[in-house]
């Protein structure tokens, strides 16, 4: 199993701007982690597996949790899509 470095990224957030006063920093932490893995995928940069377990979390809950949150999980056109349907 290859080992990946993980680098920490600091953000000042005021309290006005959680979600809700009591919101923990681990769950925004968790959260904002998710989200840019998210947009890394949404963008072609990073596969659903590296931003799953770049998110902490499996390849299928990565993309459950990516297909709830709007983003498309499968992007095949033409002749890819229509032998999907053969």
């Amino acid at each position: 199993m290859t080992m990946t470095k993980l680098q920490t990224l600091t953000a000042e957030l005021p309290i006005a701007g959680r979600p809700s006063p009591v919101e923990s920093a681990a769950n925004i932490a968790d959260e904002a982690g998710f989200f840019s893995a998210l947009k890394g995928f949404e963008q072609g940069r990073m596969s659903s597996g590296k931003a799953g377990r770049s998110s902490g979390m499996g390849h299928v809950e990565f993309l459950l949790k990516a297909s709830r949150a709007g983003v498309p999980v499968v992007d095949l056109e033409g002749e890819d899509l229509a032998d999907e349907f053969v």
